[in-house]
């Protein structure tokens, strides 16, 4: 029948969504699962309820569509980036919690190999700034807090893998493999060569044998196990979320942009088949590869709080009830009268990647209502995308004359009008919402021959565009204003902002 099959693993849930061949929804599936968070800045999932709400939801949307296994052509997946699982391959379980990637316990280990001098030159291999953010922290920390980890691994049984290597691991029952747009998460990947850095490796005290094979993002990976889906099934893709979700916006050409408004709020540029390293603290990272071409790359700031800005209203301050009742809210005033949020509660991403800042609201008066720091919250993911968009103008070869959005928070017309309004350039929603699990099954679509690259950029249709509707000087006042609350946030923990 030739219709493709897409496993997008998000931060809060597991989702599968079926397309036929011209790229039309079928059927979606969707289960959630739970964050822990044990410890002020540690943040960990159960690597289990991962895997089964991933093969559950595949199973229900291929049974919704009232299709056969057998009418799957290909599975593409996306999953969400620099999460940390290590498993024993023998058994396939997983040894401790997964570190997901806004866990922040390994600061201290990133601040000591910063003291030692070694920044600059891991940030020059991997493209990536020394963060807790990514995955070799992340494991390194396992390997020495986990008990028996360093034992398995010398008898050949441990398994490291980002999400994308622990689903291929148990939807195949047992290849060990990543795409190269997620092994290049991992701070432990040469991004000029494609390679793991064995540098690096030594210099973290990672053992490479337990590290997957990189393969292509777009490329025959291998087949489900039997019993799993009905059939076996191929798997013809997989790369990260925010990756995913370029491809499906078809920004397949450098200059290209879009932003993810999701739990974090993600920017990517395609820079091409070039690496751009970033003067201005943005990251550079591996786009994609297909079966036989150059790597594509890209720049990327991302910002650690966008959605989770507004979970945070709903679970901690019971604001709302439901995610989507915060425009509602925020639409009770003409403006927030002052009021700024900076939603370091994990610190603070690019451009500034300071670890250790918090969040700070000001602005208050004896006036200020639940409006008005529902409007501040919404306008503060706008203006964090916007301060990524400063450091990427100045980055990129071309000026951005467009930002194509998705995420579950672009739906959001209030916030989207106010993202074109401070950053200048048009904002544009496209009518397909399932952007990232598009891009998985386009990017499976054309490696299993599906798909020609003229069927697929077409696919990509405007459903609405949010143009600036304020002047020059009333956008650099806000951006003046947020970025003086930015600065004493900053100032507070004895950081100075980047420029």
């Amino acid at each position: 029948m030739g219709c493709l099959l897409a496993l997008d693993q998000g931060t809060t849930s597991s989702r599968a969504i079926v397309f036929d061949a011209q790229g039309q929804v079928l059927a979606m599936a969707q289960k959630p699962f739970a964050l822990a968070t044990p410890q002020p800045g540690w943040v960990t999932q159960d690597a289990w309820a991962i895997w089964n709400t991933q093969i559950g939801t595949a199973q229900e949307a291929i049974s919704q569509a009232g299709l056969l296994a057998g009418d799957i052509a290909a599975i593409g997946l996306a999953n969400q980036r620099e999460t940390t699982v290590l498993w024993d391959k023998a058994s396939g379980k997983p040894l401790a919690p997964a570190l997901v990637w806004q866990d922040r316990r390994t600061a201290p280990w990133c601040q000591a190999l910063r003291e030692a001098g070694h920044e600059a030159r891991i940030q020059h291999i991997t493209g990536l700034k020394l963060d807790p953010y990514f995955s070799a922290g992340k494991l390194a920390w396992l390997l020495q807090h986990t008990p028996q980890a360093r034992e398995l691994a010398s008898q050949g049984r441990l398994a490291f893998g980002t999400i994308d290597s622990w689903l291929i691991f148990q939807l195949t029952r047992g290849l060990h493999v990543t795409d190269i747009s997620n092994a290049a998460r991992t701070m432990l990947m040469d991004i000029h060569s494609g390679q793991w850095s064995a540098e690096l490796l030594d210099l973290f005290d990672i053992p490479a044998a337990i590290l997957p094979q990189i393969v292509p993002s777009g490329s025959l990976i291998g087949h489900t196990a039997a019993g799993l889906l009905g059939a076996q099934l191929p798997l013809f893709a997989a790369i990260g979320d925010q990756q995913a979700a370029l491809f499906g916006h078809g920004c397949v050409h450098a200059g290209m942009a879009k932003n993810t408004y999701g739990t974090g709020c993600f920017m990517l540029m395609n820079t091409g088949s070039e690496v751009i390293h970033s003067q201005h603290q943005l990251l550079s990272t591996v786009a994609w590869q297909q079966s036989g071409q150059p790597t594509q790359y890209a720049l990327e700031g991302s910002v650690f709080m966008a959605g989770a800005i507004v979970q945070w209203l709903r679970d901690n301050l019971d604001f709302v009830r439901h995610s989507h009742e915060i425009e509602a809210l925020a639409q009770q005033v003409d403006s927030s009268e002052g009021v700024v949020l900076v939603p370091a509660f994990t610190g603070l991403g690019a451009p500034y990647w300071q670890a250790d800042a918090r969040a700070s609201l000001s602005g208050l008066t004896r006036g200020t209502g639940k409006a008005h720091i529902a409007r501040a919250a919404l306008e503060a993911i706008a203006f964090q995308v916007a301060d990524v968009l400063n450091a990427m103008q100045q980055d990129a070869p071309t000026p951005l004359t467009e930002l194509r959005v998705d995420g579950g928070a672009s739906a959001n017309n209030m916030l989207m009008q106010f993202q074109a309004d401070i950053l200048g350039v048009p904002v544009l929603r496209p009518t397909l919402t399932e952007i990232t699990a598009f891009g998985a099954v386009k990017m499976a679509g054309l490696a299993c021959g599906l798909f020609n690259p003229s069927d697929v950029a077409d696919m990509w249709q405007l459903e609405r565009r949010f143009d600036s509707q304020i002047s020059a000087d009333e956008r650099q006042a806000r951006l003046q204003q947020w970025q003086a609350a930015v600065r004493q946030v900053l100032s507070a923990h004895g950081n100075g902002a980047s420029s």
